[in-house]
């Protein structure tokens, strides 16, 4: 089983971890604010390499780890032995026993399939009461490393590309959590600027790694001058003197199943 997102499986595991450890650095008050309590049974819904599982784990909850790929939960037991790490599909998850708590934090945004039944998974996987914690890319995530990049496509004669992640609205989903049997208890919606700090070739790194699936069957040959024009239209609004910004818009929340 696995996510519905082409580049999801080719992320290197390092490189996430590495250059890209705002990822789980960024998710620490999450954890805050689902507030793991000790015997607590916590399902980690895309939990890449298990760095906010762990913290979690911490806490005295009983973890278990859910990913789509493969190469993140090998790492994931990798850094972590003794704790518990599938490879499964957000769309489609089941569980034997219900949980206390379904946690996660920049996932759900690639479940972009049908995040409906990413919603109704994870309240099946709950106990009644329990809760839903979770923060993804809202409206207006990466606007202008998305326009920058449809340009370029479009500037280069190539047709516009599928692009793999799923932003809401915050009023889209938290209608969509109360249809599917959840009541809202908070919802938050903010600019999270985010810098490139390991990213030495500015937008096009964030290409590479977080939409590579817009690069496949591309010819070889343009796939270099089509990213550093990607650079080029990002430039004048996210880089900045002490580096790139990503322009990341976040959505938190926190729902309980009826």
């Amino acid at each position: 089983m696995r996510y519905d997102t082409p580049s999801l499986e080719r992320w290197n595991s390092r490189a996430y971890d590495s250059s890209f450890g705002y990822v789980s650095t960024q998710g620490a008050p999450l954890v805050d604010l689902l507030d793991p309590r000790p015997g607590e049974r916590v399902l980690d819904l895309g939990c890449g390499t298990g760095v906010l599982t762990a913290q979690i784990a911490f806490r005295g909850a009983d973890v278990l780890g859910i990913d789509g790929s493969a190469a993140m939960i090998e790492k994931a037991l990798a850094q972590y032995p003794g704790m518990n790490f599938i490879i499964g599909d957000g769309h489609d998850f089941t569980v034997v026993d219900p949980y206390d708590a379904v946690f996660s934090n920049a996932a759900l945004h690639w479940m972009s399939r049908d995040p409906v039944a990413v919603i109704a998974s994870v309240r099946e996987a709950l106990k009644p009461g329990g809760r839903f914690v979770a923060e993804m890319g809202g409206a207006g995530n990466c606007a202008e490393l998305t326009t920058a990049m449809l340009t370029a496509w479009r500037e280069y004669g190539l047709r516009e590309p599928d692009l793999p992640w799923y932003f809401p609205t915050p009023a889209e989903y938290a209608r969509r959590l109360e249809q599917e049997g959840f009541v809202v208890r908070l919802l938050e919606y903010f600019d999270r600027p985010t810098p490139l700090d390991e990213c030495p070739g500015g937008a096009a790194d964030w290409v590479r790694m977080f939409a590579s699936s817009v690069l496949e069957g591309l010819p070889p040959e343009i796939v270099e001058p089509l990213l550093g024009r990607v650079n080029e239209l990002a430039a004048p609004a996210l880089r900045r003197e002490s580096g790139w910004m990503a322009d990341y818009v976040r959505l938190r929340f926190a729902a309980v199943r009826r």
